[in-house]
């Protein structure tokens, strides 16, 4: 957000939606009245159509990037696709596909340097990790759980995946990734599924899910510290296999499946503290891919149904501005 006030005679120019900007006041001239900026709390934004994919599918945790330079792979649509796309804010390019076609992996990095680990590849869960150096898919050193719909966040080189359904159930296990290895470390409170995870290696959140049938579903949500996981506030709504984008202070979550089988257009605010629901996505979808913060975040693809190639842009302010009243 850009704009240009007078303050005690001064020109204010270029107003960015930024902390900074916080707690300053100005006189609007055109307007004639003092005018204070304040913390805008929940995002007040806006959900807006973007570049449709090339290829229609669901992506659970299969995207990297942020909201203008995102990266989704793999994926189902009646098949399991390889393909890897690449997003620039308007249109999506096909790029090198993944050596392992698979549905359900977790993925987590930038649009250029990027993991695609574990996943079901049509007739097994299978823990093959491949790492994206920009331009090809490289298989690296595997994970230990072989999972599918578990979480993931990070980068390349700091990497963390959660839950799933592996051949044993639901699991809790938790494992970091340093580029170069797969590591276990603190268990999560309660073992899940079709989940939700946003933040880096160090600081995550885990966000509502299922159990692996999807019959039970869950609005709990958990943060990871570094260390171990820990209990906060739930979601308003129980569901699953959700996008999510942000950190463990500002995040919001969009999309996924309510009970018993309902695609959702929902979206929730996390100040660090509450949910609170805000702007709803343009079209309800579950099974999509989330990426970027909790001003400036994408959805792409999932079911509606049918495979959606659909892509929405989320932006809002991290501030508002209000005039100043007496009373």
């Amino acid at each position: 957000m850009a704009d240009s006030k007078t303050f005690s005679g001064f020109p204010i120019q270029n107003l960015t939606s930024d902390s900074t900007s916080v707690g300053q006041m100005y006189y609007n001239s055109t307007s004639g009245q003092f005018k204070a900026i304040k913390n805008g709390g929940a995002p007040i934004g806006t959900w807006a159509s973007g570049g449709a994919m090339n290829t229609a599918r669901r992506l659970y945790e299969g995207g990297a990037g942020t909201q203008t330079a995102a990266l989704v792979f793999g994926g189902y649509n009646g098949s399991y696709p390889a393909d890897t796309e690449s997003y620039n804010g308007s249109t999506w390019t096909e790029v090198n596909n993944l050596n392992t076609a698979r549905n359900g992996s977790q993925g987590a990095g930038t649009q250029t340097a990027a993991f695609c680990a574990s996943g079901y590849a049509g007739t097994a869960r299978v823990a093959n990790n491949e790492s994206w150096d920009g331009t090809n898919w490289t298989e690296v050193n595997d994970v230990n759980t072989a999972r599918i719909t578990g979480g993931s966040s990070g980068l390349l080189t700091a990497g963390l995946i959660a839950a799933g359904e592996s051949d044993s159930g639901d699991e809790a296990k938790t494992e970091s990734w340093n580029g170069t290895n797969w590591t276990e470390v603190g268990d999560l409170n309660q073992a899940r599924a079709q989940l939700s995870m946003t933040g880096t290696s160090t600081a995550s959140l885990l966000i509502s899910g299922s159990n692996g049938p999807g019959s039970t579903f869950y609005a709990n949500v958990e943060e990871y510290n570094g260390t171990s996981w820990t209990e906060i506030a739930d979601v308003n709504s129980q569901r699953n296999i959700t996008g999510s984008a942000g950190s463990t202070t500002l995040a919001i979550l969009f999309g996924g499946t309510t009970p018993p089988a309902s695609v959702s257009a929902l979206t929730e605010s996390w100040n660090g503290t509450s949910w609170t629901e805000v702007n709803d996505l343009a079209t309800a979808r579950g099974k999509l891919n989330g990426q970027g913060t909790s001003s400036a975040a994408i959805a792409s693809g999932g079911e509606v149904p049918p495979y959606s190639a659909a892509t929405e842009e989320f932006t809002a302010a991290d501030f508002t501005i209000n005039p100043v009243t007496t009373s």
